[in-house]
């Protein structure tokens, strides 16, 4: 397949820490090409691979790249690169009278700005957790604000806290981002919300329900037929033009239900779930049942391999006894149908919990674009995923595709490995 950045020419744009790829999404869809895309994790890099066939995966620290390797990997050249964006995490906020950015917990910010000033991207973006504005952690975004200036970036402030179901999304989250244009740049601005709020119910309510079909409960997938009315469903399946993304087409079938693996609850939490009003919380699983014409509340991805692998609570769908699937929260998250994630759900919730909604990612984007002046078009090409395989490696498989080291990602013990097929979490409350 010809390259897309040789099809059109497009800003390009470069994702650190991608995960499995909100963001790249996002600005895909504001209309640049993701050039190179940098992860640790070799799962998520796997997902990235399969939804984003043209970019350039690369599996490795941020720690351990310099801007010149990434230009190397990612066939750029010397092209003036349009915008680096990404989350990096940041823990140390603990310490007295030291500089945040010289605590070893956020190296991996201080090497956001590294790549930042290697790379020399026009505009950079920095995304993260409402909780780095607030308190003593403010002096982490001072320090942050003043290294990005020292490496030549004006940072629009002040900065801003943004609300993904200010912008579409079906989902209270709000995450912090912090703009930096280049010293020959125009600053550009904060997009403003949009007039209509997506709900819960235009978001999921014309999914089939995943406990109707035997084969989910050993694939992620089934073939089947069903209605979308929602505006906002049909453009998730494709079915009606979105006139704001700019993003390339995948071919993908609309009557495959994809990321819908079942969990099985037992009768007496099925019992409490179907007790439960909508908009409030199941008091012993502690699990939210939405309301069909509210938002969903911040969907969270639980704890990474190194930390114990435990699952983050999932929200109770809001007429069925049972909690949501894969593809419901990626529809609460605003990712489109063809999308596809990790074909077990602890990997699959995962990649959705650690990632920017796309179209908050879209809105902050189309901001960028407009400061470059760039109009955005449509590209013709329509793209051809990747190898489905990659979605169901496990971690060895993974490693070994992308040739790192297995133990890259610390994995769960035997003990703590749950069978996804027959329990959920919130069994250990029943």
């Amino acid at each position: 397949m010809v390259a897309p950045h040789k099809q059109a020419k497009r800003p390009v744009g470069i994702d650190l820490f991608s995960g499995a790829g909100g963001l790249s999404l996002g600005f895909e869809q504001a209309g640049f090409d993701i050039k190179a895309a940098v992860e640790i994790d070799p799962i998520h890099c796997a997902t990235h691979e399969f939804n984003f066939p043209y970019s350039r995966t690369i599996c490795a620290s941020v720690v351990d790249l310099t801007g010149a390797e990434i230009r190397r990997k990612a066939d750029l050249g010397q092209v003036d690169i349009d915008v680096v964006f990404g989350g990096a995490p940041c823990q140390g906020f603990s310490m007295m009278g030291k500089r945040a950015l010289d605590d070893k917990r956020n190296q991996l910010v201080f090497h956001y700005v590294r790549l930042v000033a290697e790379l020399r991207p026009k505009f950079c973006v920095f995304e993260n957790v409402k909780g780095l504005t607030l308190g003593k952690h403010a002096q982490f975004l001072d320090e942050l604000i003043l290294a990005l200036s020292d490496a030549g970036y004006n940072v629009l402030l002040p900065y801003r806290v943004l609300n993904a179901s200010d912008f579409g999304v079906p989902q209270d989250r709000q995450r912090l981002f912090l703009i930096g244009a280049r010293a020959d740049q125009v600053l550009p601005g904060y997009p403003d919300p949009v007039k209509h709020k997506t709900t819960v119910w235009e978001a999921i309510g014309d999914l089939p329900d995943a406990d109707q079909f035997s084969e989910l409960t050993d694939s992620d997938s089934v073939v089947t037929t069903w209605d979308s009315e929602s505006a906002y469903a049909k453009r998730m399946r494709g079915q009606t033009r979105d006139p704001s993304n700019f993003g390339y087409n995948r071919s993908f079938d609309a009557d495959v239900l994809t990321s819908s693996l079942r969990t099985e609850h037992t009768t007496q939490s099925q019992q409490r779930f179907l007790a439960t009003k909508n908009g409030d919380t199941e008091p012993i699983s502690r699990f939210k049942k939405l309301h069909p014409e509210g938002f969903c509340n911040t969907l969270r991805a639980g704890t990474d391999s190194a930390r114990g692998a435990f699952t983050s609570p999932r929200p109770i769908h809001p007429a069925l006894p049972r909690v949501i699937t894969v593809r419901e929260a990626a529809r609460l998250h605003s990712y489109p149908d063809w999308f596809r994630f990790h074909t077990t759900k602890w990997h699959g919730f995962r990649q959705i919990g650690n990632s920017v909604p796309p179209l908050l990612g879209r809105a902050v984007a189309s901001q960028i674009m407009a400061a470059l002046g760039a109009t955005p078009e449509k590209p013709r090409l329509v793209l051809q995923t990747g190898d489905v395989r990659l979605l169901s490696f496990q971690m060895w498989h993974a490693s070994q595709h992308f040739g790192v080291a297995k133990n890259v990602i610390a994995q769960r013990t035997r003990k703590q490995l749950i069978d996804e097929k027959t329990k959920s979490i919130e069994e250990a409350y029943a």
